[in-house]
């Protein structure tokens, strides 16, 4: 399986375990594996919940920012990529 960097952390809500990703390149759909990457930080997560401006969306692009459920605590700085299953 690949990876490509598809954004960057911006916040992190620990009492919901959401992160807040600012897509930088590309898309990400509800349903994506990500594996979110940093300092401390590593581990795969599938995108169950996005929301943009407190409004669900199935779709984030380049320049959203998108609060994203995680299991595990991310951090501001923390790079993302999308896991393409098919390579």
């Amino acid at each position: 399986m690949s990876e490509r960097l598809i954004g960057t952390v911006t916040h992190y809500f620990k009492g919901p375990g959401v992160a807040v990703v600012r897509v930088t390149e590309g898309e990400l759909h509800q349903g994506d594996r990500i594996h979110i990457v940093g300092h401390t930080s590593d581990f795969v997560e599938e995108v169950t919940s996005m929301e943009v401006e407190h409004q669900k969306v199935q779709t984030a692009g380049v320049g959203d920012e998108v609060a994203v459920r995680v299991v595990e605590r991310a951090r501001e700085h923390d790079q993302v990529f999308k896991i393409d299953p098919s390579t």
